[in-house]
């Protein structure tokens, strides 16, 4: 296990340093790196490159990672924003990485014991290089605060309770399992405890256009055509871009340090940025999934098959239909991918405080880096991607950036807000 984390954070690390603009020295102090991003590398090969969670998953544990960081990194600095759950007592001169490390090591090993030492190594590792002494020993001792607050919050949070499942109907329009593995996943999201906003429930879309009538048959028909797996409607880059969002290797991970580094954020406002943002998503995404819960709408891979299903004499069924990618398990209405996306980039505009700003990202999965100059483009093609690759209707799409931009403007308000003196 240890083994195969070191390749993986070195994998990553070369990502990383390769894909961010040099940086001056007196960007972090005395050329130091950024604590906060490296603790994000190391996050991300702990969540997914070994323990592999899904995405909705991944936001739940980035999410706490990242809120145990800020509040040590904020305690440390004199609290000048409202914690997110504590401001442990600190001293001047407390060490930023040494907080980073501990606060972002402990919650770690908190959801991944069986990485406990391939995570102790790379703790032990990053601490070598802080100097001994009291300042050392306080920021562990901020971090470790930070962490236990966190860990305590989210125990029994709701998180991977198997027993809820999505409901399934044989009747048209309702929810199957999809293809390939037909598996009941992630329904326990409906009912994960937020991370920042009060209410949930709050945030609803309409529902889908009735299975008869001409507004779902023209969305139909646009995913059948083109997110089919053969598609000749769809363009070479419709499909680059379909696969390039559609990455369980979230593109979302690397344009928060992307934008970090770009921007030459220290460690504060980077820790503040990456709690934000993940807990936006994660709230963003405890809506979406209620909304999926209560429409229960079949997905476009089990829709078309079954189309002479449907009642409606403007869809044809295509019982060798195949999408791009694979279908998530989850039922259609709105688009979980839209509701995180959106999440993520009103919150990288509220925190920036405009919209154009260059970012980019690598997926391992289309091999290609796509570059964009707005955070509105970004969001506008991930809606599209999502019917290119065969998964969403348009409506989904559409419905679920609304749904994802009302939450984050709540965590928004309500997250971190500065401390009046």
């Amino acid at each position: 296990m240890a083994r195969l984390l070191r390749r993986t954070l070195g994998a990553i690390i070369a990502t990383v340093l390769a894909s961010t603009a040099p940086m001056p020295a007196a960007a972090h102090g005395a050329g130091a790196p950024n604590a906060v991003v490296t603790w994000h590398v190391h996050a991300q090969a702990a969540i997914f490159d070994v323990a592999r969670q899904t995405p909705n998953a991944a936001s739940r544990s980035f999410a706490m990672v990242q809120g145990a960081v800020f509040d040590a990194v904020n305690a440390i600095a004199g609290a000048p924003y409202e914690p997110y759950l504590v401001a442990p007592e600190s001293s001047r001169g407390d060490s930023v990485p040494a907080a980073v490390a501990a606060s972002a090591y402990r919650v770690l090993v908190s959801l991944f014991p069986a990485q406990a030492d391939a995570l102790r190594a790379r703790y032990d590792e990053e601490l070598t290089r802080i100097p001994d002494g009291r300042a050392k020993r306080g920021g562990i001792a901020v971090g470790e605060a930070a962490a236990a607050a966190m860990i305590a919050d989210r125990t029994g949070d709701g998180a991977f309770d198997t027993s809820v499942t999505w409901p399934v109907s044989e009747v048209p329009g309702g929810y199957r399992l999809t293809p390939p593995n037909f598996v009941q996943s992630g329904a326990w999201y409906a009912y994960l405890k937020p991370f920042v906003v009060r209410d949930p429930t709050r945030y609803r879309v309409s529902g889908p256009p009735a299975l008869t009538s001409a507004d779902y048959a023209r969305q139909l028909n646009e995913v059948k055509s083109l997110g089919a797996a053969g598609s000749t409607a769809r363009t070479p880059a419709q499909t680059e871009a379909a696969i390039w969002w559609d990455d369980f290797h979230m593109v979302e991970w690397e344009i928060r340090r992307v934008l970090a580094t770009g921007q030459r954020l220290g460690n504060l406002a980077t820790a503040r940025l990456f709690a934000q943002t993940d807990m936006a998503t994660v709230d963003a995404l405890i809506s979406c999934y209620q909304q999926k819960r209560h429409w229960s709408l079949w997905r476009p891979v089990t829709a078309i098959p079954l189309a002479d299903t449907d009642g409606n004499p403007a869809t044809v069924a295509d019982p060798a239909w195949q999408p791009l990618r694979v279908t998530a398990p989850s039922p259609e209405w709105p688009s979980g991918h839209a509701c995180y996306t959106s999440a993520t980039m009103v919150s990288f505009r509220a925190f920036f405080g405009r919209d154009r700003l260059p970012f980019h990202a690598f997926s391992p999965d289309s091999g290609t880096t796509r570059y964009f100059d707005s955070f509105a483009k970004a969001q506008a093609e991930v809606q599209s991607a999502r019917i290119w690759a065969g998964v969403h209707y348009r409506g989904a799409t559409v419905l679920g950036d609304q749904l994802g931009t009302a939450v984050t403007r709540e965590v928004v308000r309500s997250f971190a807000q500065q401390n009046r003196p």
